[in-house]
């Protein structure tokens, strides 16, 4: 298999850790950059807790771009940054695979139109776990026999965005298959505001808040005398680099813009 030379933006958060250990023991990656808000100048090597690799450390990552020579941005920053360095990235012919959440409709737009210009796979995926994939495809296809559903999702309290990217990315699959229709009582009021919380089509998403968490989701159907939910809970940040892993030897063979890591499954 070709070697893959990958640049991390934010190696030292949890994620971005994960997925440097990942390349570093995956023979046909090599990590040649990290980008950083701090530690410019620095190797890999010199931060606590990072595999022993000579790769260096920028602070701007222009300035990594046109410096080192790269196929792909493993983009787990924040939606700010995140989309910010996915620009750049196509810009300088560089495949973005991108973890972060809380882009808007119109960066996403944005972001698709410069892949088809640049002719780049992009891949960005709300969630990069697996089970979490086909929890999302499993609801949809539910969906089109219980239309009436409730998504609940849980994560750790350091979580910039909510509801999650992974709860967006259900109730838009959901409304793939389900007519838009008011659930529960027809003169239902909320005595405290949120209290239901976010309305998508009539179908509700709750967002939890706490320390302990790291990422869970359950979509909860009802029906005549019956329930039925749909859990998907990752223990560990670990488990989601099987998808990092497989969105970046998959990007390699595209020149489109991707949304999804279900799309990347066969």
């Amino acid at each position: 298999m070709t070697n893959t030379k990958i640049i991390v933006a934010g190696p030292r958060g949890k994620m971005g850790r994960e997925a440097v250990k990942m390349i570093h023991n995956t023979e046909h990656f090599t990590l040649v950059g990290c980008v950083d808000h701090k530690n410019g100048g620095l190797r890999v090597k010199d931060i606590e807790g990072l595999p022993d690799t000579d790769a260096p450390i920028y602070q701007d990552i222009e300035q990594c771009f046109k410096r080192i020579e790269a196929d792909v941005l493993v983009d787990l920053t924040t939606p700010e940054f995140g989309y910010k360095h996915t620009k750049l990235a196509l810009e300088h012919g560089i495949r973005p695979v991108v973890g972060t959440t809380g882009f808007t409709k119109e960066q996403l737009l944005e972001l698709e139109q410069l892949s088809e210009e640049k002719e780049l796979g992009v891949v960005i995926a709300p969630n990069f776990a697996l089970g979490a994939v086909l929890m999302m495809q499993f609801s949809k296809w539910a969906a089109k026999y219980f239309p009436d559903v409730e998504i609940i999702e849980r994560h750790h309290d350091q979580k910039l965005d909510a509801p999650s990217g992974t709860a967006v990315k259900t109730a838009e699959l959901i409304q793939e298959v389900r007519e838009a229709k008011k659930q529960g009582h027809e003169e239902e009021k909320e005595t405290l505001a949120g209290a239901r919380g976010a309305d998508v089509d009539g179908m509700h998403i709750h967002s939890v808040r706490l320390p302990g968490l790291v990422a869970h989701q359950e979509v909860m159907f009802g029906s005549s005398g019956e329930t039925l939910t749909i859990k998907h809970d990752s223990i560990n940040r670990e488990s989601f680099m099987t998808g990092v892993k497989l969105s970046v030897e998959k990007v390699m063979e595209l020149n489109a813009f991707i949304y999804g890591l279900e799309n990347l499954l066969e």
